[in-house]
């Protein structure tokens, strides 16, 4: 019984590791549009405290356009004209997101610009990648000499969904891996008088004494991409319940000069924010449906390293260890909790999976969904469907059981009604009747063996259920057959006499030996007599055989009885059966003695067959393997 328990556990190890692993794989191939679904939601969802914000944008709007000849052809000489004004307020950074690598038609247009960029404090140009990555588009040399820095402006929109949800730290073009930093990573570095550094163990950046994360990508994402080169970091964008960024329009700022106030001490970005103009419109976790420009990225993304609201991944470590931490949560429900407790651990299970990474997400640690997600609901289904199964397979036990118990009480009360005769009218003859010595004491000897009968059959009946439910071994002793069916036919006697029908024992060999369990075998002999000596018409003869063929013992009772169809011999051994000839005859009978005679053999490793024809006769052979030791030659089948 241990080892089928321990058997059942370990199948049950075995197909909860089974979903685990597939849940698992499944969520690295298809779990990333679960993990930016579930990453957008908690970012709506989730409110932190307000911050003042320490960026201006000074925005080249339609406003700015419209008044502008040329549009953005013409837009050097009103933004030199505005950067003059910002530089007066003494800003401590400016970001230009304008790509300034062409040449303009007017000279003194680009020599005022020029002007105007080396006086600002600071300052920082765009660059970008062109020709598929492999060449950095950078502002021609006499603005370049003007810039504290060069940063590159691209963001990283997800290859599933085309939202925003983290930019490359880093960029480098793909023949000598020249690196650009970020356009908002300069511009905070800058604003600190810092220098940007790598961290000496981690994939981190360091500004100063402040750590830049560069984890910030999905788990699947950190999967399919390379981190290493891009060290993307999540952007904290400014959530609703508080001010955006301020902006003020490049035309704004000229017709009103004092605006140049609000600059001072701000990191200003300045940048296209025109829908006609500009190309790089994408979207982000705050906006579902509205497009955020790249300068307005790039702001938020400085927003995020001036407050210090960095978005960390937690490690695939932690991943992977939660959700084993579901798995085996499901594994013990179901193992040790009943009903309905078990299915309401199970949904809380689940819920777990999305609510520890929302409390996670408050304290800015991203955790995947999908991984535990998945590895949840699978791992859940699976233990469910698994003992959903061992239930019913309990109940069918506990189903054929009870039917065993009613078989027994059918049994006691069929075997045990000859022997109970026998004892009641003994018994009350000796109460009756004034009898001498010699007829008591043979009706007292009756009474004690016919008790001990009855003893006999309920423990051979309590062996036969247990081997059956497979709670005993089989007694493996040598059984002299002849002595065995001599028993069988001098028990049977007495109902034959009653019914004057010749009871005949044809020779048997001493040396005929078969090994089992003697009180089954011969309760199987006994009761293939008493049914031939039962269902036979007075006058006629019954006649048991036994002879050794090949390496089996044979055993036959052949009777001149009632006989059967060949209908009825393909049914004789299914309980509680009985031959319609049966009932006819007014012989009472369960139809289950024949049952366990058949379970008995089968124990033995024989079986038993018959040879039947109506009004003929019919006759039972029981084939088991011989003994071992036993020799002689084989002898012909008897008829």
């Amino acid at each position: 019984m241990e080892q089928r328990g321990w058997k059942h556990t370990a199948a049950y190890v075995g197909l909860l590791a089974a979903a685990f692993v597939v849940a698992v794989v499944g969520s690295l191939a298809l779990g990333s549009p679960l993990d930016n679904a579930a990453y957008d939601f908690m970012f709506r969802l989730y409110q932190p405290k307000p911050w003042q914000t320490q960026s201006v944008l000074l925005a080249i709007d339609e406003t700015t356009l419209a008044a502008t000849p040329g549009g953005m052809h013409g837009i050097r000489k009103p933004l030199a004209q505005a950067l003059e004004l910002v530089a007066r307020a003494s800003p401590k950074a400016v970001a230009v997101d304008m790509i300034l690598a062409d040449q303009n038609e007017d000279p003194a247009v680009d020599q005022r610009l020029v002007q105007a960029l080396c006086s600002t404090p600071n300052l920082v140009l765009s660059s970008e990648l062109i020709r598929d990555g492999s060449q950095w588009e950078d502002p021609r040399p006499e603005f370049a000499k003007c810039a504290a820095a060069v940063g590159h402006v691209h963001a990283k929109p997800d290859s599933g969904d085309s939202r925003t949800r983290a930019i490359p730290l880093v960029k480098r073009n793909a023949p000598n891996h020249k690196q650009r930093y970020a356009l908002s990573l300069w511009a905070f570095a800058l604003s600190r008088g810092e220098q940007i550094t790598l961290a000496s163990h981690s994939n981190d950046l360091e500004v100063g004494r402040m750590t830049i994360p560069a984890e910030g990508a999905p788990l699947v994402s950190r999967w399919r991409q390379n981190n290493r080169e891009d060290r993307l970091m999540r952007v904290r964008f400014i959530p609703d319940n508080m001010e955006p960024i301020r902006r003020i329009s490049l035309k704004e700022l000229i017709d009103h000069p004092e605006l140049a106030a609000a600059f001072a001490r701000k990191v200003v970005f300045v940048g296209d924010i025109a829908p006609t103009e500009v190309r790089d419109r994408l979207l982000t976790p705050t906006s579902p449906d509205i497009y955020v420009t790249g300068i307005e990225i790039n702001a938020e993304a400085f927003e995020t390293m001036a407050q210090g609201l960095f978005i960390t991944d937690v490690s695939d470590f932690w991943v992977f260890l939660f959700s084993l931490g579901l798995a085996a949560a499901a594994g013990l429900t179901f193992r040790y909790l009943p009903g309905w407790q078990a299915y309401a651990a199970a949904v809380a299970i689940f819920l777990s999976a999305q609510i520890v990474p929302y409390v996670l997400f408050r304290h800015r640690l991203v955790l995947s969904v999908a991984t535990p997600t998945s590895v949840a609901a699978l791992v859940t289904m699976a233990a469910a469907g698994y003992y959903h199964l061992v239930v019913r397979r309990n109940w069918l036990v506990e189903q054929s059981a009870r039917e065993r118990y009613q078989q027994a009480m059918h049994f006691v009360t069929h075997e045990m009604r000859t022997p109970l005769a026998t004892i009641q009218g003994s018994s009350e003859l000796l109460s009756r009747y004034a009898l001498n010595e010699e007829k008591r004491k043979h009706f007292a000897v009756t009474i004690n063996s016919e008790s001990k009968r009855v003893a006999r059959m309920l423990e051979i009946f309590l062996n036969v259920e247990r081997l059956s439910a497979g709670q005993m071994q089989l007694k493996r002793e040598a059984i002299p057959v002849k002595e065995m069916v001599e028993i069988c036919v001098q028990r049977v006697g007495v109902l034959a006499d009653r019914k004057h029908i010749g009871l005949t024992l044809e020779p048997v060999g001493e040396e005929l030996q078969l090994t089992g369990d003697r009180e089954l075998m011969e309760y199987a002999c006994y009761n293939l007599l008493t049914n031939a000596v039962k269902y036979s018409p007075q006058r006629t003869q019954v006649t048991a055989s036994a002879w050794q063929e090949g390496s089996h013992v044979r055993i036959a009772v052949r009777d001149q009885g009632i006989g059967m169809d060949q209908k009825e011999v393909k049914q004789i051994f299914q309980k509680f059966y009985r031959t319609k000839k049966a009932e006819e005859s007014g012989e009472v009978g369960t139809g289950i003695g024949l049952s366990i005679v058949q379970q008995i053999v089968e124990q033995h490793g024989g079986k038993i067959g018959v040879t039947s024809q109506p009004g003929v006769g019919s006759c039972f052979t029981i084939v088991v393997p011989a003994a071992a030791h036993t020799s002689g030659s084989s002898t012909a089948e008897k008829n």
